[in-house]
Parts: C-alpha cells; structure tokens; sequence
C-alpha cells in the first residue's frame, strides 16, 4: 500500500460524493449540507466476557441520516455507511 492510499479518509471521500451528486442534479447547497450531517447518533460501549476470560468494551452506532423522505430504515451502522446509503437514494430517488 502507498503512503497516499493509507491516507485516504472514507469519510472524506463519502463527503465529496454528496458534493458531486448534489452539484450534478443542481440542488440548493443548503439541502447538499443537510444531506451530509445526521439527524440521530446512538452510540453505544458494551463489555464481552471473551473466551479467555478477559473483558473487552466494544462501540456499538446507530445512525438515522436523514428520515425528510420516510421513515429511517434500523440497523447498526456507521456514519460513513448511512451517508452513503443516503446519497445512493439521493441519485435514485
């Protein structure tokens, strides 16, 4: 791996694809940022007893994006994971 590939952010790159897509369908700049920043953040740290016996503490997300268009869908996922699903609605809807 090169030293620019290990410096690519995903969010970043998530972040300018809403720019692109946002920029291509001529929507107001206003709906491009709100389409960027989430509307909820759960985040969550649970202890799991491991098979050795020791405690680790993982982090748990749940991110409703943007519900303007319905009912958010459930799941875990990262912000990275939800802008994405939103800006692929975006090109869709």
């Amino acid at each position: 791996m090169t030293e620019k590939e290990k410096k690519i952010n995903p969010l970043d790159v998530a972040m300018r694809q809403v720019d692109i897509a946002a920029e291509r369908l001529k929507l107001d700049p206003g709906i491009g940022e709100k389409i960027k920043k989430t509307k909820r953040e759960l985040i969550v740290h649970f202890p799991v007893k491991m098979d050795d016996g020791s405690v680790e503490i993982f982090t748990g997300y749940r991110v409703q994006h943007n519900v303007t268009r319905g009912p958010g869908k459930g799941g875990y996922v990262i912000i990275l994971m939800s802008i994405w699903m939103r800006s692929g609605h975006l090109r869709c809807g």
